[in-house]
């Protein structure tokens, strides 16, 4: 694939997405849910592996292009020497079956257009077989079958595996397309109007993001991560995806390839404040709800990822036949490290569900008893070692961030029954534990000669995660350790324009990995609210600035950024990063407060 990862944009209906490039390619996309199958897996292969472009023949890049005001509605123009055209791609949310819907618009003289659909289930490796039927295109293969079909009919034929057709567009003419999955022993689903559901579309999106509270100087590029939450939100659960795709890799040609296509327990407190904050409080309210049913159960089970209902069992396995984005392999699908121990999920866990009751959602009694249950378990645990917040696939440690959220886990417990005198609860106990966890972190996680905390006890190596310490409370922003770790982490962990590692890959030392990964995106956010609360605030603002600046030409950011290629990196779009930039823009903008 000749593409980057930041020339995609995206299209979905709030149980899957698509990424479209901009030559017109959809180049991933699983069908029915995020985490099936790919029927087009050309972004971690090449076109065999699966693609739908539709574009002017012979062209390459779009001229320009762009969502439609506040909406996930993609058009993109190209002006050729005959004329110009726009394709408008979008999801509509689904009744029964997802659809996929492509419309070509001529908007001046004539225009030629090509187009290929090769499906290819199974992430790119089952050719279907394909036959007409009533006016479409029928592809069937074991569970799944697509229809394909044009308003008004376009003339197509099979050529090598794939379909094709070719026809022409003059100014105010339109093609619609539409492409539609169903599991394949059950009959068509009814068909849809493509020019109805598009405006039904922006209509549905125009009034979800006017309720955005968000009127400060940066709300064009808050609503826009508000939107990508929202269509990463996989609708029946209300849980959010951290990404709509898997083994975008964190180093070119590397091997830091993983399936993102989970709920991450660690993003929920962070989610839940910027959902909050921004004012949709449904949705805060779905994620707080899903949080709840996934954590139910024995403590000692407590997982650091579920699936999109709250799936537990996530195996992990490699596709050899996928060759990786940019030649990036393995390419992954499961997530093993979801049998790891972190201990820093049952405070982000606590943590969500203390800001869900400050904010006024409605409560129920066994939330507070399970997080009773978690913190008792947490309180016999916390002083072991664990995997970590960064998920490393290399020994067991006493990381610093672990034992901070284990602090604010009994600080949250304690601050709860002090407002709440009428809930059970021994505030004394917690005390303690609450005591005992931040003199130790103190002690053995705080390097008094370099005046930094340190990644884990007893190391020299820095953590970017040391950069939440002010922001939950664990010391205050003008303590001078925090100070001091500010100072440390950018000097240590930076890279070009201010942004920051999470931590130093040398060495293989701490991860057990080969090769090196990028600025991470969400870690230099933490960083621009690190130092807007040590009172750094002009240095803050303009790294904000800079983080904006590396968003693609849609608005949309990936795990990481790539300094020295110039270029994002891994998992795309990425909730963290999106995640990390509402709250900050919310916290540098005037009269609005994260959460």
């Amino acid at each position: 694939m000749t593409q980057r990862i930041d020339d995609y944009a995206l299209s979905g209906d709030l149980q899957t997405a698509g990424l479209v490039g901009m030559d017109g390619s959809v180049d991933w996309l699983c069908l029915p849910r995020f985490d099936s199958a790919a029927c087009f897996a050309a972004l971690l292969g090449d076109e065999n592996n699966g693609h739908w472009r539709i574009a002017p023949k012979g062209a390459g890049p779009c001229t320009r292009r762009s969502y439609v005001g506040e909406s996930l509605v993609l058009e993109s123009v190209w002006e050729t020497r005959t004329g110009t055209v726009k394709i408008i791609d979008f999801m509509p949310q689904r009744d029964t079956a997802p659809d996929v819907v492509r419309i070509v618009e001529g908007v001046s003289g004539t225009v030629e257009m090509s187009a290929t659909l090769r499906l290819r289930f199974d992430y790119g490796s089952v050719v279907p077989w394909v036959r007409r039927s009533d006016g479409h295109r029928v592809a069937v293969a074991g569970p799944d079958s697509v229809w394909l079909r044009s308003e008004p009919e376009v003339k197509t034929w099979g050529q090598q595996l794939s379909t094709r057709s070719s026809f022409t567009v003059a100014e105010g003419e339109k093609v619609a397309f539409v492409l539609t999955w169903h599991p394949s022993h059950e009959p068509r689903p009814e068909l849809i109007d493509p020019h109805e559901a598009l405006e039904h579309s922006l209509e549905d999106w125009a009034e979800w993001s006017s309720r955005c509270r968000s009127k400060g100087p940066y709300r064009d590029a808050v609503v826009r991560s508000l939107i990508t939450l929202k269509a990463l939100t996989y609708g029946p659960t209300g849980g959010i995806v951290a990404a709509p795709t898997t083994s975008l890799p964190e180093e070119i040609r590397g091997v830091r390839n993983w399936d993102y296509r989970y709920c991450w327990l660690r993003d929920s407190t962070l989610t839940l404040g910027a959902l909050l904050t921004a004012g949709y409080l449904d949705e805060a309210a779905a994620w707080r709800d899903w949080l709840l049913r996934a954590v139910a159960g024995d403590p000692a089970d407590l997982q650091i990822m579920y699936g999109l209902a709250g799936e537990r069992r996530l195996p992990e396995m490699e596709l050899p036949w996928l060759a990786g984005h940019a030649g990036s392999a393995p390419v992954r699908i499961g997530n093993e490290a979801v049998s790891q121990l972190q201990l820093d999920v049952y405070g982000e866990v606590i943590d969500s569900m203390f800001l869900a009751r400050e904010a006024g959602l409605s409560t129920e009694k066994h939330a507070w008893n399970l997080q009773l249950t978690l913190l008792g378990f947490l309180e016999s645990k916390w002083r072991e070692p664990d995997e970590g917040l960064w998920e490393v696939r290399g020994p067991r440690r006493h990381f610093v961030h672990s034992k901070v959220m284990a602090w604010v886990a009994a600080d949250r417990a304690v601050r709860t029954l002090e407002d709440n005198p009428e809930l059970r609860g021994d505030a004394r106990r917690w005390r303690t534990m609450r005591d005992e966890v931040h003199r130790e972190v103190c002690e053995k996680g705080y390097d008094p000669e370099r005046n930094t905390f340190t990644q884990s006890y007893g190391s020299v190596e820095l953590d970017a995660s040391a950069l939440l310490i002010p922001r939950v409370g664990f010391l205050p922003p003008d303590d001078p350790r925090v100070i001091g770790t500010v100072e440390a982490v950018q000097e240590e962990l930076g890279a070009d324009g201010g942004l920051v590692r999470r931590y130093s890959t040398a060495g293989r030392a701490v991860d057990g990995l080969p090769g090196d990964e990028g600025a991470f995106l969400a870690c230099s956010f933490w960083l621009v609210d690190a130092l807007r609360m040590t009172g750094r605030v002009k240095e803050a603002r303009h790294l904000f600035e800079r983080l904006l600046a590396l968003r693609n030409d849609v608005g949309l950011l990936a795990e990481e950024y790539g300094p020295a290629a110039g270029r994002q990196l891994g998992n795309f779009p990425q909730a963290f990063s999106h995640i990390a930039l509402v709250n900050t823009a919310l916290a540098l903008s005037p009269d609005e407060t994260a959460g």
